[in-house]
């Protein structure tokens, strides 16, 4: 039978109830217990009247006789329909018109079967809401990986792994609020429509604001109006937001996610990197129960030593170049020399970091990235033993970026001379290089103390998972259906 002939038939049964005088989606369920607390208090419940709510996820027997499992979120009950014990009409108006997927609310009383299934013996049950189009019986019945991201509901409700998946995703972001709050940190929310976005080197989103009649954009980054509040006397703050960046789809990007950064006065990258440890092994304790994952062929500990590998040290050992001293020419030519795919057009920040990108692979982790060239991280301040390179560290795990942090630059005049470098390669033609922010600058002027940022996005969860970035979220963006 066509899922049209299926709906067809369901659209009878609809009628069937409506002309039986049973309401097909009432706006009232008198559930009295969820199917877990009904199961856990089975045996004490007696000759209590209870009554469930839930959705039939397979039904089976015919005549005197009729059993559907329901589940409502919480577990999954056996109801037991019997003549005798259910009044006739309704279990003969129950076998004709109930479906798997329909929900329904069957009232009863505690009842074990002979096989010592905790169920419920139904007296009454009323239709909550008649499914018009069938639930696959089994996930076999959702195969398409397109169809999977495009119907998750379906996905989710008959793929148990993949609703764990997402209770686990949950506690990932509720541990992370969690531990900072218990650090003292203060929980924020700053603005999702900028008009000059920053904080990253990434492309925007940008739409037109009616009101104001002003071109705005979708927020790239959370950090400056984070910083902005280390000005306003705030010691602590963090934000779990969502973040836009109108750019390329991988494994591990996406264009919309939620992503969380904090900022800690008098603090530093030395002090920053022992919390960061801490907190992504609270998160694999709390979520995981374990420290060690396989992820994209490498085995990971979290629990293990975090080591520190220099970047310009392993791109010298690797491809000959220095970072600091080479030319754009050198390292543009040696990622020719490598064979390492561009698709944008080169500057010597761009080169480097295909370079990096690609020793990057092979590092399974924990680790922490140092020493990175300034020119890669105009918000960071400079190593005072060195001022061509920044105090930046980036977790390392399984061959990516898991996240970054830095000692925050707070001279406002070095500010604005990184700004001013990053815009003119913006003119230049990078559309993905800082813009020169002056409102930033001017708070700035007002005096910011030394202080720690990191920010981190869900792609560390898709990670943990073993799982494509997209698969790890609820409802990924898909083009809309062609027919």
């Amino acid at each position: 039978m066509s899922g049209e002939d299926i709906r067809a038939e369901r659209l009878k049964k609809l009628q069937k109830l409506q002309d039986a005088g049973m309401e097909a989606y009432p706006v009232h369920s008198n559930r009295s217990h969820s199917n877990a607390d009904f199961l856990e208090a089975h045996e004490s419940l007696g000759e209590t009247a209870v009554t469930l709510s839930g959705r039939v996820m397979s039904s089976r027997g015919q005549g005197a006789i009729l059993f559907a499992d329901i589940f409502d979120g919480t577990a999954k009950t056996q109801a037991v329909l019997q003549k005798g014990e259910t009044d006739e009409a309704e279990l003969t108006l129950f076998a004709e018109t109930v479906d798997v997927g329909d929900f329904v609310e069957v009232s009863g009383n505690a009842y074990t079967t002979k096989r010592g299934e905790k169920s419920l013996l139904v007296r009454q049950w009323r239709m909550l809401a008649k499914s018009i189009s069938p639930i696959p019986d089994t996930w076999f019945g959702l195969k398409d990986e397109e169809k999977i991201l495009r119907e998750r509901y379906l996905d989710i409700l008959m793929n148990p792994e993949v609703r764990a998946m997402f209770e686990r995703r949950s506690k990932f972001w509720a541990t992370v609020r969690n531990f900072y709050i218990s650090h003292g940190f203060l929980e924020v929310e700053t603005p999702v429509l900028e008009s000059s976005p920053g904080g990253a080197d990434a492309r925007p989103f940008e739409t037109h604001h009616n009101a104001l009649d002003i071109d705005v954009s979708l927020r790239i980054s959370l950090e400056l109006w984070l910083k902005r509040l280390l000005v306003a006397g705030f010691p602590k703050v963090f934000e779990i937001g969502r973040i836009f960046r109108n750019e390329g789809q991988s494994r591990e990007h996406l264009q919309d996610y939620t992503q969380i950064e904090s900022y800690e006065a008098y603090s530093d990258m030395a002090a920053g990197m022992t919390f960061v440890q801490d907190l992504y092994r609270a998160i694999a304790k709390e979520v995981y129960g374990k420290y060690t994952f396989e992820i994209n062929g490498h085995t990971v500990d979290l629990a293990d030593e975090w080591k520190e590998i220099d970047f310009c040290a392993a791109i010298q050992k690797t491809y000959g170049i220095d970072p600091i001293t080479c030319t754009e020419d050198e390292a543009i030519q040696a990622v020719r020399d490598a064979q390492i795919q561009y698709g944008e057009a080169l500057n010597k920040a761009r080169a480097v970091d295909h370079l990096w990108k690609a020793i990057r692979k092979s590092i399974a982790g924990p680790a922490f990235l140092i020493n990175q060239p300034a020119y890669l991280e105009p918000l960071a301040k400079r190593s005072p033993k060195n001022p061509a390179i920044v105090e930046r560290m980036q977790v390392i795990l399984a061959g990516s970026e898991m996240g970054k942090g830095f000692s925050e630059l707070n001279d406002p005049l070095d500010q604005r001379a990184r700004f001013e470098e990053q815009q003119a390669l913006r003119d230049a033609g990078d559309d993905e290089a800082q813009r020169l922010d002056d409102d930033y600058v001017r708070a700035m002027e007002y005096g910011m103390p030394p202080s720690f940022g990191f920010g981190m996005s869900e792609r560390l969860f898709s990670f943990l998972e073993n799982r494509p970035a997209h698969e790890a979220q609820l409802f990924p963006l898909l083009r809309p259906r062609t027919q």
